[in-house]
């Protein structure tokens, strides 16, 4: 059964909300300016794009393969020294990606970088998720998203600034990832914790909460095939490259933007009823995108609106995890979410660019829809058994 360490009052999970967020905002920062960092590296290698997306992937199949041990390795090790230890093999592999001579060795060195962050958002989440009052969990989640947002758009401006070349950018990555251990340093006896109960496997929580959890694919797979193909699909309808970039803009705009509000109405409505609400509304925008002319200023605001709705998913499947579990099983789904929104990160974009293949490029907006009706249909399905 979950615990805190001691009994805590409003200021106290005040603080350990505050502290979590902040952390995994600060590795967010690390993150989103070690990934761009890493392509560059390997393309002024001579490496080509294809084995650049394997290495890539490399970081996925950790996280799959890592997730199923995050619930043990917590009630082993702790929340706190877990965390930290993650936060080290994270900045540690990071340096070793710029120190290795061989890019053979970029293999198991991405593998750890992708167990570490399978760890730190499986636990930051549990530790938020774990600690958030039952009324205000949506609202917290939507800031811990929003945070997050925030923390990504942070690493390519000190990248576009430190530059590319040299160990300047990968020092930086690593101090700012190491900074994340500090508020988690300073939660001393202010974190969850669980016990050696009962609990289930990760893989039981697609059956147990199909809603929650595979709003995290869904989520994974629409947000990375759009990062990889909406500018190209701008371009190929006659865009110039800066107006087709303004399209992932607008998509990242939105995606910060409806957190909160939409984290707010979850923690008044039943929040499967409001995934169902967010991927229709989704697959509709989705499904108008290719008649709508692309010089259109409603072109934008449909792709900031669509990609907001369909962002919020992530937010309130997670608050929905936090609301039906708790203890060991709250840690265990956590880590089932993060392992499925990983699944979603390696089968979105091989989706949309078949799709793109087969009808140009419209296509890449109908697989969208297809998959956002799947969920649906899903989460209807639910709330059909539920009104029995």
């Amino acid at each position: 059964m979950h615990a805190p360490d001691r009994p805590l009052g409003h200021m106290s999970r005040t603080a350990s909300i505050a502290a979590a967020i902040s952390a995994i905002t600060v590795v967010g920062v690390g993150l989103s300016l070690s990934i761009p960092l890493l392509a560059l590296e390997l393309e002024g290698r001579g490496i080509s794009g294809k084995w650049i997306g394997v290495n890539t992937a490399m970081a996925g199949v950790a996280t799959i393969l890592t997730a199923p041990f995050v619930p043990l390795l917590l009630r082993k090790v702790g929340l706190r020294p877990l965390l930290v230890g993650a936060i080290a093999l994270a900045a540690l592999s990071l340096l070793g990606f710029k120190a290795a001579p061989s890019f053979l060795m970029w293999f198991p060195l991405r593998f750890a970088f992708g167990t570490a962050l399978c760890i730190l958002f499986a636990v930051s989440e549990f530790w938020i998720n774990a600690l958030a009052p039952p009324n205000r969990r949506g609202l917290i989640m939507g800031v811990y998203a929003t945070a997050l947002s925030l923390g990504a758009a942070l690493g390519p401006a000190i990248l576009s600034v430190l530059g590319a070349s040299g160990w300047a950018p990968y020092v930086a990555g690593a101090a700012v990832l190491s900074a994340g251990a500090i508020p988690i340093l300073l939660a001393r006896g202010i974190t969850p914790r669980i016990h050696d109960d009962d609990h289930h496997g990760v893989l039981t929580f697609v059956r147990r909460s199909p809603s929650a959890v595979l709003a995290a694919l869904v989520f994974g797979a629409i947000e990375t095939a759009v990062m990889t193909f909406l500018p190209l699909y701008g371009l190929r309808l006659g865009l110039s490259e800066t107006s087709a970039s303004l399209l992932l803009t607008a998509a990242v705009l939105g995606n910060v933007a409806f957190q909160i509000p939409i984290g707010l109405v979850s923690d008044k409505v039943d929040r499967r009823f409001l995934l169902f609400a967010c991927s229709v509304v989704g697959a509709g925008g989705a499904f108008a995108l290719p008649f709508v002319p692309v010089s259109s200023p409603w072109f934008l605001a449909m792709i900031f609106l669509a990609t907001g709705v369909v962002g919020s998913l992530y937010t309130v499947g997670l608050a929905h995890l936090g609301e039906r579990f708790h203890g060991a099983d709250l840690a265990a789904a956590n880590a089932a979410f993060v392992m499925l929104y990983s699944m979603g990160l390696i089968i979105g974009p091989p989706l949309a660019g078949q799709g793109m293949d087969l009808y140009n490029p419209y296509g890449f907006a109908f697989v969208i829809s297809t998959m956002l009706v799947l969920y649906a249909a899903v989460v209807a399905g639910r709330l059909a058994l539920r009104a029995r």
